[in-house]
Formats: structure tokens, C-alpha cells, sequence
């Protein structure tokens, strides 16, 4: 039965070597070829879905979709493509959806749902008007953004240089097909109405567009100065623009954490936001959020998260620049950067406040008698367990990969040293 079995293992570390393409077949030798039809780009994006860890366990939803695989909606002044419910199943909390303007204008409009905007490439200019008659107008930059709560109506237009951004709503069955869009009103509002309404002749509105125009071709709208409109009832008393850049990082070992809620962004009561960044061989440490899930968007680098659940169940993604990534409220997690670029991505939580627990924070201040009771762990290592807050790590030495003597996913098995501990 040993020989046999070592026959076996042989054989597939040969076939293993002898391939071009990444198979699932672990570093404990469980697995085999995959000699079928399979779409091979896919399957190296994927590692650990294609060899998941030995640690992972039962059945959890999925927890990643990329915008890569969802439509575009291509339009004279740009373009746009959505991720919510329909692509996520396990999203209730957010829709996110990916707009670029170049140039063009995001028609005025407005939705029964909080906008909360990001901007990753170039400039744009946002207006809005509140319900007590106060307007707003700012220009956002990359690593700025906005908030405008429900049925705030406003309009978007990009600078000089185009932008692209995100744009998040708080609720998961959200889609830019439910917007309220001011060409879409005016089309279906009889122009007796209308007329009556602006005390004009019906003949005012016999070149309104007759469907919805949702993003428009517009030049450099120039600057602020010239289209500002004073309003009588003055500007809105809390600013709509927040600047995440600009946050003062938490900083760790392994990288820092920018977090952005109602403390510092007083008029957002509706998401709460952290921008991540790891540096290579660090990890987002293990930890778990306390009050909502959390709905991420990872902006580049290369990661991969593991997410555990009572059950228990254990199941990793592999994430990389425009991957959405979820995990359920209270799901243990980490994020490791398994790339040789830094991975930057934004964490979303339905709340005022941004929340969550260490593991290690939880070990260390807790009784020494409670955690070796429950672990059996040494006393020079509890005594070493960091009180305060890590969020991001990197200890020499301990980068990824990981250990060795750990079944993990290596994609082949030419390694001197794996094959001695596999044949002990």
C-alpha cells in the first residue's frame, strides 16, 4: 500500500513537472491533472481556487466578482458597468458601480439610495442642491471623493483630462437603471405641464430629448468661478467632497490603513470606508468587523483573503485590480499580498463608524490562563502578543510564502524539500 501510494505520487509529481499550465494538485499530493477543457488564464489568476488550501473547509458563497466579467454601457461621453445582487448574490449591503467621463457629463439626476464616489484616475467637477435650496459645486481629484445622501439630486462632469471612478450605494439590488434622470423626467411629463409649471410656452421644450441621455458628450466646463450660482439660501453648512488621501494612515509594519467615517466626514452616515494598502509580503492581519459586512474593491496588486464562518468553513479568493471582494459581518478574514506590487484596495461598511476586532489584540488582553487552556500556547508567546493596534503586518522572516510543514497551494512540486516531507 506505501509503495503504491508513493508510485502514485510520483507519477503526478512527474506529470506536474512536465506540464506548462498550473494544476490542481496540492503540496500533500492531494489533487490530480486537469486533462479536460478549462480556461488555463483563468485557472493563474485563481490559484487558490484552483488548489485551495489544506486549511479550507465546507461550503461558504461566493465572495468575488470582477468587473471584468460584467457589461459595459458605452455612451458618446464615456461609459459604465455595475456590480450588485444580480453579480453578487451575497450582497445586500452595496451596488458599486464603475463610471468613466471622457469628456462627457453624468447627466443631472438623482437616486433613492446614497452616492458615495471614489475617484481613481483624473478630475471632475460635482454639483448638487439640497432640500433647503443650498447648492454645492467642488472639484475631485484621484484618491478624493464624495458623499451625497438619498434623493440629493446633483450632476458630474469630468475636467480637462477625463476620469474614471467608483460609485457605491447602499443597497445590494441598487442599479444605475433605477436612477432618476432629468431627461427621462422632462420626457415624460406632458409639455402642458411643463409649460404650466415654468410659466413658459409649450413650444420652450420642443428640442427635450425623448429618452434618457445618462452620460453626454461636454467639454472643459472651465473653472469653478465661472459656474458658481449663489443661491439665496447660501451653500450647503457640511461639505459633500470628502479626501481619503489625505487621511492620516495608521501605520504598521506591513502597510497602513486611512479610515474614513462620520468622525472625520460628518455629512456621511451611510458608509464607512478604510483605504488598505499592503506592502509586499505583508498581510491585512487577522481580524473580523463588528457591527456590518464588508464590500471591497481592490484597486492593484495582487491578493489573496481567507474567510472563516461557523460551521466551520473556511474558503480563500484570489483578488486583483478591479476584483469586488465581500465578507459576511463577524467572518474572521485576511488578506495577504502575495504579489510583488503593493495591494491597495477599499473596505465599505453600511455604518457611521468603522469597527473591527484583532485577533491578536484579543489573545493579548485576555487572561494567559484562558488562551493557554484553550491553545496549549507557549508563555514566551503570549507574553509577546502586541496590546495595540497592527493592523497591516510584515515580521521578518515570516513573509509569504508561508512556512514550510503546512500543506499549501504550490503549483508544482519540484521542491527538494516538500517532496522529502512528503515521502515522511
Amino acid at each position: 500500500m506505501q509503495r503504491n501510494m508513493q508510485e502514485e505520487l510520483n507519477k503526478k509529481i512527474q506529470e506536474l513537472n512536465n506540464s506548462n499550465f498550473p494544476e490542481p494538485i496540492r503540496s500533500d499530493g492531494c489533487g490530480a491533472m486537469d486533462k479536460g477543457p478549462r480556461n488555463v488564464e483563468r485557472d493563474r489568476q485563481n490559484p487558490d481556487m484552483l488548489v485551495p488550501p489544506a486549511t479550507d473547509f465546507g461550503l461558504l458563497p461566493n465572495l468575488k466578482f470582477s468587473f471584468s466579467d460584467v457589461p459595459m454601457i458605452l455612451k458618446p461621453g464615456g461609459w459604465s458597468r455595475e456590480i450588485t445582487k444580480r453579480e453578487l448574490p451575497v450582497s445586500d449591503t452595496f451596488a458599486l458601480i464603475n463610471m468613466c467621463l471622457d469628456p462627457g457629463i453624468r447627466e443631472m439626476h438623482s437616486h433613492q439610495q446614497s452616492e458615495w464616489a471614489y475617484v481613481l484616475v483624473g478630475s471632475m467637477r460635482v454639483t448638487a442642491v439640497d432640500e433647503m435650496g443650498r447648492n454645492f459645486i467642488a472639484d475631485i481629484h484621484a484618491g478624493e471623493g464624495w458623499l451625497f445622501p438619498a434623493n440629493i439630486p446633483h450632476s458630474l462632469q469630468a475636467l480637462e483630462e477625463g476620469t474614471e471612478f467608483l460609485l457605491l450605494f447602499d443597497k445590494g439590488y441598487y442599479s444605475e437603471n433605477n436612477t432618476f434622470s432629468i431627461s427621462d423626467l422632462f420626457a415624460h411629463i406632458p409639455l402642458d405641464v411643463l409649460s404650466a409649471n415654468f410659466g413658459t410656452p409649450e413650444n420652450t421644450f420642443s428640442r427635450i430629448p425623448q429618452n434618457e441621455l445618462y452620460i453626454v458628450e461636454g467639454g472643459y466646463p472651465g473653472t469653478i468661478q465661472q459656474q458658481e450660482i449663489p443661491s439665496p439660501y447660501g451653500k450647503v453648512p457640511l461639505t459633500y467632497k470628502h479626501e481619503l488621501n489625505k487621511v492620516e494612515p495608521i501605520r504598521s509594519a506591513g502597510g497602513t490603513v486611512r479610515i474614513l467615517d462620520s468622525n472625520n466626514f460628518p455629512v456621511c452616515r451611510t458608509v464607512a470606508t478604510a483605504l488598505v494598502e499592503i506592502e509586499p509580503g505583508g498581510m491585512r492581519e487577522i481580524h473580523w468587523h463588528t457591527n456590518k459586512d464588508e464590500f471591497q474593491y481592490y484597486i492593484s496588486g495582487e491578493a489573496r483573503m481567507t474567510v472563516f464562518m461557523p460551521g466551520p468553513k473556511a474558503r480563500t479568493f484570489n483578488y486583483r485590480a478591479g476584483d469586488v471582494g465581500y465578507v459576511p459581518v463577524g467572518g474572521f478574514h485576511y488578506i495577504q499580498n502575495v504579489g510583488k506590487e503593493p495591494v491597495r484596495f477599499l473596505e465599505f461598511f453600511n455604518s457611521e463608524v468603522y469597527s473591527d476586532v484583532s485577533l491578536a489584540q484579543w489573545l493579548a488582553l485576555t487572561p494567559k490562563e484562558v488562551v493557554k487552556s484553550c491553545l496549549n500556547l507557549p508563555d514566551d508567546f503570549i507574553d509577546k502578543l502586541n496590546k495595540q493596534s497592527t493592523p497591516v503586518v510584515k515580521y521578518p522572516g515570516f513573509e509569504f510564502p508561508p512556512a514550510q510543514g503546512t500543506p499549501q497551494n504550490k503549483i508544482r512540486l519540484n521542491n527538494p524539500g516538500i517532496l522529502s516531507a512528503l515521502k515522511h
